[in-house]
């Protein structure tokens, strides 16, 4: 009879104990773990508050022990390699790959609508075939006809998906005279979320993808699977509403990006 290799086991996850929250501090505006100070849209300072103040999980040990654990059963994503370097300051030629076209933001904020109820690979496909049918984003706004729903097709939703990319690139030449996002570079992480929460269709999750990976923010995206598995291991109040869900505590957040 033939030997069956042994097949590789599924490490386990840390243990995260729940922790009984520490009581809640008479004064708040003293307290350096609950807020600190951010400039605000007129140079004004504002109160950034913690979303969950008073919940004892997750601590930056927990987030980092939980993505070695993942890094450690699927390894690092070839496909946010590049995502990767650019967070360290590289460039593909310094990790010995061939010189790749950095993506802008309107690129990044387009891709990532196109992956809403699809597949990443999908979506970059449907986007390929957008830029090739419409080099410039200008000729997206003005072709009339229905080229761009038939370019973006292979990614499902196609009509819905056309209507909302052409009236976003649409209201960033109106408001900018020029249909470009870079700007949103020089913008803090709250600025970003309420520039592109203005858009139709652009909702939390999309506008974190965009943080994280094309503007390299501290940031996290929140999807239907993150938010169950960090209910029910604790890291989440289950009395907190979907939005306030969507915040990361500030000191464990750089340690939860996947992206380092």
């Amino acid at each position: 009879m033939a030997q069956v290799k042994d097949l590789p086991t599924r490490p386990r996850l840390p243990h995260l104990h729940r922790r009984r929250p520490p009581p809640p501090r008479n004064n708040r505006q003293n307290d350096p773990e609950a807020q600190e100070e951010a400039p605000g849209l007129a140079g004004e300072a504002r109160l950034v508050t913690e979303p969950y103040h008073g919940h004892a999980s997750p601590s930056p040990a927990q987030c980092l022990a939980i993505r070695d654990a993942l890094l450690a059963f699927h390894s690092f994503p070839d496909e946010f390699a590049p995502f990767r370097l650019r967070r360290l300051g590289l460039s593909p030629e310094d990790d010995g790959g061939p010189p790749a076209p950095r993506p802008t933001v309107l690129d990044g904020l387009v891709i990532t609508l196109l992956s809403q109820n699809s597949t990443d690979a999908i979506s970059r496909r449907a986007f390929a075939s957008l830029k090739a049918a419409f080099p410039s984003w200008d000729q997206v706004v003005d072709e009339e006809g229905k080229g761009l729903e038939d370019a973006i097709r292979c990614g499902g939703l196609a009509a819905t998906k056309a209507a909302r990319i052409r009236a976003i690139l649409r209201g960033v030449r109106e408001k900018r005279g020029a249909i470009c996002l870079e700007y949103l570079q020089e913008l803090s992480v709250d600025e970003v979320k309420r520039e592109l929460s203005q858009f139709k269709g652009i909702g939390p999750k999309t506008v974190a993808c965009v943080l994280m990976f094309y503007l390299q923010k501290d940031d996290f995206t929140v999807d239907t699977h993150v938010l169950r598995i960090t209910t029910a291991i604790g890291w989440v109040p289950p009395t907190a509403t979907r939005e306030k869900r969507s915040q990361v505590p500030r000191k464990p957040r750089a340690p939860m990006l996947f992206v380092p």
